[in-house]
């Protein structure tokens, strides 16, 4: 019996990664909501889901912003022209960057479970034209919260 629940146990912690799913942001120069933007700009995963964010054009990043991440989680950094693939374990806000069009308003938001830092996460600074668009991402972060 006891090789029996270690068995299930073991099958079970190897499974639970199969379940996990994968989402794609796309970084592009032009999209849906203007120039410079990540398409979504914002995704609700489970604990345990994989974001590729996808140099879709050149001259892209992403990168965690600082004060945007929940406490405990690591934060990510991609390199410029490149993909980059984060596994989230942690519940709560990610805000995201690309650093060379951040002051144009280069945002996304990954949202991890419950957005457990929600209010932390909108209290940080940004330049004018990201501040505007995470305005944006917020409200609607906010209003799925409401239903």
């Amino acid at each position: 019996m006891r090789r029996f629940v270690l068995a299930f146990a073991l099958c079970a912690a190897f499974a639970a990664p199969a379940n996990a799913a994968d989402h794609e942001i796309r970084m592009l120069n032009k999209g849906a909501k203007g120039l410079m933007v990540f398409e979504p700009d914002v995704v609700h995963v489970a604990p345990g889901d994989t974001v590729t964010f996808v140099a879709t054009n050149p001259g892209h990043d992403a990168r965690s912003i600082a004060g945007m991440i929940p406490e405990g989680a690591e934060p990510f950094a991609g390199k410029l022209g490149k993909d980059i693939r984060v596994t989230f374990t942690q519940p709560g806000v990610y805000g995201v960057e690309c650093r060379p069009h951040y002051g144009m308003g280069m945002v996304a938001a990954v949202i991890v479970g419950e957005p457990v830092n929600l209010a932390t996460a909108a209290a940080v600074k940004h330049p004018k034209m990201a501040a505007k668009r995470f305005e944006g991402i917020f409200a609607t972060v906010q209003s799925a919260e409401a239903k």
